[in-house]
């Protein structure tokens, strides 16, 4: 069984095809899914989700780095945060690649999704483009401030960074999770990246409805298609598809703090 930890489910709930893309999620044996959110109305949707699909689907709350610079309910952010429904914090993080005249507004947002997920021992979802030195020096903040579960800090989602980063993240404790990026064909270095991940520390995610791997490219993506993303990992790590699905599956179970029955 697989366990797609980065689904954003916004627009498959809009155009009505949720029940379909949940259909082929399990026919292709993707069995778990966190629903993250990242503004007020896609965390109360992963909320939803949630609440409608126990077991199956797992909601994250979190303000993300398009809403710096604006009014954020933190209390609103609190209040999830402290339900059991809510295993993380998420996503969040810095993007200078986009906007990099706001990395004051995206810091003091990250700043207090981070300090929200101390406070809740929630681990969070990290989000981090062009934005390498701020991304540590707030993350290795986070993790000395961390209270909780060592084991449970966090991930840094869709890494696309360079093996020096991966070290870093990996040296504070955070999880490491490769999308379909990791599928393209201009990929070569992003796959050494996969290779050095240890197994207890690697992740898989679509980022569903973005980055659909090969050989979906051109489609809107969808968790079905992370089993792809699975089988190219598993041949760069000279290890069995299934082997790898257990170890991921194991490792998000652990992360997001989940029960045993789950696996």
């Amino acid at each position: 069984m697989f366990f797609d930890t980065h689904v954003h489910f916004d627009d498959f709930v809009k155009d009505g095809s949720l029940e379909q893309v949940l259909e082929r999620a399990e026919r292709s044996n993707v069995w778990k899914m966190i629903a993250v959110g990242g503004s007020l109305e896609a965390n109360e949707l992963a909320q939803m989700l949630a609440g409608a699909f126990p077991q199956r689907i797992f909601a994250a709350a979190g303000y993300d780095r398009h809403l710096a610079g604006t009014p954020v309910n933190v209390t609103a952010l609190r209040e999830l945060a402290e339900k059991e429904s809510t295993v993380a914090i998420g996503e969040t993080g810095l993007d200078y690649f986009y906007e990099p005249e706001k990395s004051k507004e995206q810091k003091r947002l990250f700043f207090q999704c981070l300090e929200t997920a101390i406070h809740f021992r929630k681990p969070v979802i990290v989000h981090t483009r062009d934005a390498d030195e701020d991304t540590l020096a707030m993350l290795t903040d986070f993790s000395r401030h961390w209270k909780g579960d060592p084991a449970r800090v966090g991930v840094v989602h869709c890494f696309t960074r360079d093996q020096n980063m991966a070290k870093a993240l990996l040296d504070l404790g955070f999880y490491i999770s490769f999308s379909g990026i990791v599928t393209f064909a201009n990929a070569d270095p992003l796959r050494e990246v996969a290779k050095f991940v240890p197994d207890d520390r690697l992740l898989i995610e679509t980022d569903s409805p973005y980055l659909a791997p090969i050989p979906h490219r051109g489609k809107r993506c969808e968790p079905a298609f992370g089993v792809d993303t699975a089988k190219r990992l598993a041949e760069l790590r000279g290890c069995a598809v299934e082997s790898l699905a257990q170890t991921t599956m194991n490792n998000a179970v652990q992360l997001f703090g989940l029960k045993e029955e789950t696996t």
